[in-house]
């Protein structure tokens, strides 16, 4: 086939330009493979038990596999601390508690940042725990038994599945 040599120049000339040319992009679909939700507590307590029930959703609702690490330490640090490593693609996610992204960062220097490290996403759920004493308790409200507590620092004792004052919120939380 013999090109004439118009169309030759013509296309010549458009091989030439074409390196300058930059390449198009496309927007990759989210989600393109599977996700990982951190829940920076051991297994089978609220926080994985809220985390396990919110991936089944995002599975039906997203089409791609949700995988749940438990990844606990620290009350929540060594967990969060894996979140705010990865890569900041939205693929690694982290159920947050007030422990593991409020207290802690109030509490103990963290070797990342609470405020700038993470994008809040959504409150998935609020519960309260409670306080109990026996019925001996000389307290009969919450004022009275702080006050016990102060009076009598050697005596009081906290469970280890029961905080003695605080609320907990379960939150989503992604890597900025």
């Amino acid at each position: 086939m013999k090109l004439p040599r118009r169309k030759f120049l013509q296309l010549a000339a458009g091989a030439a330009v074409l390196p300058a040319v930059p390449p198009l992009a496309c927007a990759q679909s989210y989600p393109a493979h599977a996700i990982t939700l951190v829940v920076p507590f051991p297994a089978a307590g609220p926080a994985d038990v809220i985390g396990r029930i919110i991936a089944e959703g995002m599975r039906a609702s997203l089409g791609q596999a949700i995988v749940i690490e438990n990844v606990g330490g620290a009350d929540g640090i060594v967990g969060v601390g894996r979140v705010a490593r990865a890569r900041p693609d939205g693929y690694t996610l982290s159920i947050g508690t007030w422990n593991s992204h409020v207290g802690n960062g109030a509490l103990y220097s963290l070797q990342y940042d609470l405020l700038n490290d993470f994008e809040p996403v959504s409150l998935i759920s609020t519960f309260t725990y409670l306080i109990v004493a026996r019925k001996a308790m000389p307290a009969q409200n919450l004022r009275e038994f702080i006050g016990w507590l102060k009076a009598n620092p050697d005596k009081g004792r906290r469970g280890t599945q029961a905080p003695v004052v605080q609320g907990m919120s379960a939150a989503f939380y992604f890597r900025a």
